[in-house]
């Protein structure tokens, strides 16, 4: 059995939820991002409280730790470190863009939409630039993590292969220039159950982070055109 605290402040909404056993106990969220900081702190003692849990009953910490906000992703990682330091509990760190790629297949399974070959989570990096990946059905990594300005040619070869589903906040930018059939768009969030799940699966693989050299991954290396996809 397994009681998780987890934080998402890597995008424009921030949720933290307590979860047991992978299954959402109760969820909070912020939309606005300037006040990341100031919403942490309140929610997670509301959490605790509504639920009548106590925090030394917490079993670990779950960050979700990139990419994302810069400013996110600080406020966000020196909240579940400090914590995890003051309690003596296991932190666990998630990539964002898992997490949202876990959300796109739980949607796309709970409203029977026909499975594409490739998830891919886009999350805007301002202008023509986006955090991306690929993962496939079993959430295996097909494109690593990276940062990619895009092109209309971006994707070209992988469309020609395969359906591949787009979604997150960058793929706003994305779907004017995605002409080709093999291209599909669906609004996909983060959202805590997407993140409940993937935190408890690593907790009961005892598969933590190291408390003292985490920190939030940025991805801050941009390329200079698209990546031939």
């Amino acid at each position: 059995m397994s009681i998780i605290l987890n934080i998402d402040t890597a995008a424009d909404t921030a949720y933290v939820s307590l979860a047991k056993d992978g299954e959402v106990l109760l969820e909070l969220s912020n939309n606005d991002l300037k006040d990341h900081g100031a919403f942490l702190q309140p929610a997670i003692h509301t959490l605790l409280k509504n639920t009548s849990i106590s925090i030394r009953k917490l079993d670990a910490i779950a960050i979700s730790a990139g990419p994302g906000s810069y400013t996110g992703l600080r406020v966000g990682m020196a909240s579940a470190k400090g914590l995890c330091y003051a309690l003596n509990k296991p932190l666990i760190t998630l990539s964002t863009l898992e997490i949202l790629a876990f959300a796109a297949i739980l949607k796309a399974g709970n409203e029977n939409i026909v499975s594409p070959h490739l998830f891919c989570p886009m999350i805007d990096a301002r202008r023509m630039e986006i955090y991306t990946a690929l993962y496939n059905s079993n959430l295996e990594i097909v494109l690593e993590p990276c940062a990619m300005i895009l092109e209309k040619s971006s994707f070209a070869n992988t469309l020609l292969k395969y359906t591949v589903l787009f979604f997150g906040n960058g793929a706003k930018k994305w779907e004017p220039n995605c002409n080709h059939q093999n291209g599909i768009f669906l609004t996909v969030l983060n959202n805590p159950l997407a993140m409940s799940k993937l935190s408890h699966k690593k907790y009961e693989l005892s598969d933590f982070a190291d408390l003292a050299y985490s920190e939030p991954f940025y991805l801050k290396e941009f390329f200079g055109g698209s990546i031939p996809l």
